[in-house]
């Protein structure tokens, strides 16, 4: 359904703001017309001076040719937040972007085009996954420089924030790519402001090893006096309460908050003895944040 056919008063920014990209569309092609349509006038009028002058007429067509490639072949790489929940938690830009944008590397293209279809975008998909961005990222780096405009989405957030893109950027980064990444909505964010813990200072550890590292890594952490924040399954959540308890102590306050910006949306805030009994009555599902409160100074 396209954004600009929403009755709902409360969709009213949106379809001015469709309203306005569809009027920019139409002055981007405008130009390129033009731009053609110059080069073709030139083009007759290089072929007399030519015949008149030679090198003149060469070095004027060169010129507008030069500037005309400029303009149809400037890639660009974009990094888009997509929800972490809501499908409403997406900004126009980003919406825009994607409907500009000449291919989509997604994920999960399966996931994705949950997003895509609801907000009518139709745009060639590409898997780009931890499994495969060793090998797909300069491919798209090179694509990227012969013109075509890339969006990197991940199935939920930011891209590079515990999901793939950093390889994507480094490559495109090396290569002299533009690269862009829009401000959107990563889970982290909202979990540590609605835990009630300090967030003037914290550190984002996201997910930890699974098996090896794992309690070494726990133990670096213990004297760290700034809120922690962590990303878990939910079939690991116990034991990493468990764990931060032989690791902290249990009275360490934490805050555990999952399925955000979702209908199930819920924050367990106490310490983490209180807080494991409450995961241990209450089967965890969802998307997990554990927001942990720091070391005492």
């Amino acid at each position: 359904m396209p954004i600009c056919s929403l009755n709902s008063n409360r969709y009213g920014a949106l379809t001015a703001s469709s309203n306005n990209m569809a009027s920019s569309n139409i002055i981007a092609n405008k130009k390129s017309r033009l731009l053609l349509f110059l080069l073709m006038i030139l083009t007759i009028v290089n072929a007399n001076l030519r015949k008149k002058s030679g090198r003149y007429g060469d070095f004027a067509y060169f010129c507008v040719l030069q500037r005309t490639r400029a303009h149809t072949m400037a890639g660009k790489l974009y990094l888009v937040p997509t929800p972490v929940g809501n499908l409403e938690d997406i900004t126009l830009r980003a919406l825009r972007i994607l409907k500009e944008v000449d291919l989509i590397l997604a994920e999960d293209t399966r996931t994705s085009s949950v997003l895509l279809n609801h907000y009518d975008i139709h745009k060639p998909l590409q898997s780009h996954h931890k499994f495969n961005e060793h090998e797909t990222s300069a491919q798209m780096a090179n694509r990227i420089q012969a013109g075509q405009s890339v969006a990197l989405i991940s199935d939920a957030g930011t891209p590079g924030i515990s999901d793939p893109g950093f390889m994507l950027v480094r490559e495109c980064v090396q290569q002299g790519i533009e690269v862009e990444c829009l401000p959107g909505a990563t889970a982290f964010v909202p979990a540590l402001i609605d835990s009630g813990l300090p967030c003037d200072r914290f550190l984002f550890e996201g997910f930890l090893p699974q098996k090896k590292g794992r309690q070494s890594r726990i133990a670096a952490l213990k004297d760290e006096p700034r809120t922690i924040i962590f990303y878990e399954s939910p079939f690991r959540l116990v034991k990493a309460l468990e764990q931060f308890i032989e690791a902290y102590g249990p009275e360490r306050p934490v805050a555990v908050c999952r399925e955000i910006s979702k209908i199930h949306e819920e924050c367990v805030r106490g310490s983490l003895t209180e807080v494991l009994a409450h995961f241990k009555a209450h089967e965890p599902k969802g998307e997990i944040v554990i927001v942990l409160g720091g070391a005492d100074k």
